[in-house]
């Protein structure tokens, strides 16, 4: 009966060593970026956007592409950067690369750069006024205040007159 406990107790042994070997592999020195993803994948020249990665943990890594300068990924499970995309970018297709600072191996991604500077989005003021829309605000200032003053002007002529 002890011998078959003793088994038993040496075959789990056996067992959690060979399951836990792989996982502790995997994650050791040398894992790689995977699930690199890019938001949004279609972006206009001189917008930002945002690129995703898991794998790099504590390390942080890079994401580097011929249409952005190099930026710095973050740390953590899921690292995050913001790329600007350069104002002379050719429009077209371009790839991405990801590499963890504690790693060799690179992960790529693809994205497209468009023609032109996007719409300049918001909740106004983004713009000031040009110098017609000053012209033209500045008339129809001076025109109710002379209107103004006239119609005062008038009303108070005809109330002495009636005394």
């Amino acid at each position: 009966m002890r011998a078959s406990r003793a088994l038993a107790v040496t075959a789990t042994a056996i067992a959690t060593i060979g399951l836990a070997a792989p996982m502790a592999a995997a994650g050791g020195k040398g894992s790689g970026p995977t699930n690199v993803t890019v938001n949004p994948s279609s972006v206009h020249q001189g917008a930002t956007m945002q690129v995703s990665a898991e794998g790099c943990g504590r390390a942080g890594g890079t994401v580097s592409s011929n249409a952005f300068p190099t930026v710095r990924l973050s740390e953590g499970r899921t690292g995050f950067a913001t790329a600007r995309i350069r104002d002379n970018a050719t429009p077209g297709q371009y790839h991405l690369s990801v590499r963890c600072n504690d790693s060799d191996e690179v992960a790529t991604a693809r994205f497209t750069v468009l023609a032109g500077q996007g719409a300049q989005g918001g909740l106004g003021g983004s713009m000031g006024p040009s110098s017609v829309e000053m012209q033209i605000g500045g008339g129809l200032v001076a025109a109710s205040a002379i209107g103004g003053a006239v119609f005062i002007v008038r009303r108070r002529r005809t109330g002495h007159a009636a005394v």
